[in-house]
């Protein structure tokens, strides 16, 4: 089953309560807390403090979407330890993480074995107090194309170790269908968006205007029969009147593909 929710960075300016309200008149289920801005790294007091008003607006907490980058490895398990505990009070079921901070082309295998090593790690301290670890599937990590993001998920091979997916904006539509069926078996949610490529440079763009792409990615995710978030990411102009318009599209695709 999909469920439908908001990604807090999509509006950094606003506070948790305001994006709360939002997220509540929009009458989607859930939203993933931006541990950069809105639940900070440690920050326990906030943590408690947005979870609770998540929970009394009927809302759940989807995900915690830390911007942990693994980089060095004792620096980076030091660092991870304040993300786990506030994903902890924030009720948090997942953290979502970087895979790096290079892209697959320049990674060697030193590298790669680097990563997988403190995905493990990671996996393990998450897993023991029952919080999963995702992937975002992004560039410049090792997640950046379709083959090296199921490589990754592979030989890493940890079943708390999974991975989100968003459409990469420098693939084709039918290259970014097989990338989301490759990672299915290991897909936890989807951030949803429209950006397309003009005179060299991306644009948001309103989600109705993407209803086909989305509607066909969103009917691969649900064909597995797992619950999945699908959670807006970015709208045009930052505008919460836009969200407000997208959040309608997304409700109208899930409603969709669930009746499918």
């Amino acid at each position: 089953m999909i469920h439908t929710g908001l990604v807090s960075v999509t509006f950094r300016k606003l506070k948790p309560i305001q994006i709360v309200k939002l997220v509540s008149l929009a009458q989607l289920e859930g939203i993933e807390w931006g541990g950069d801005v809105h639940v900070p790294h440690g920050d326990i007091d906030t943590a408690r403090e947005v979870y609770k008003q998540t929970v009394e607006s009927g809302l759940s907490v989807t995900s915690y979407g830390s911007y942990y980058r693994m980089d060095t490895e004792d620096k980076n398990l030091d660092d991870f330890k304040k993300v786990l505990d506030t994903a902890l009070e924030l009720h948090a079921p997942m953290i979502r993480v970087w895979a790096g901070n290079k892209g697959s082309a320049s990674a060697d295998e030193n590298w790669w074995r680097h990563i997988i090593n403190i995905s493990r790690k990671i996996g393990d301290m998450a897993g023991k107090v029952n919080i999963a670890i995702s992937y975002e599937y992004h560039g410049n990590t090792l997640t950046d194309t379709n083959g090296s993001a199921l490589r990754l998920l592979k030989e890493v091979g940890h079943n708390n170790i999974k991975s989100y997916w968003q459409p990469p904006v420098n693939m084709s539509f039918k290259e970014r269908i097989a990338g989301l069926k490759n990672i299915l078996p290991y897909l936890t949610n989807v951030h949803v968006f429209r950006w397309v490529t003009h005179a060299s440079k991306i644009e948001r763009r309103p989600l109705k205007s993407g209803m086909d792409e989305w509607g066909a990615y969103l009917n691969v995710v649900s064909d597995d029969g797992h619950d999945h978030n699908a959670m807006i990411e970015f709208v045009k102009d930052d505008d919460t009147r836009q969200f407000m318009e997208d959040a309608n599209v997304l409700k109208k695709l899930v409603k969709e593909c669930t009746n499918v």
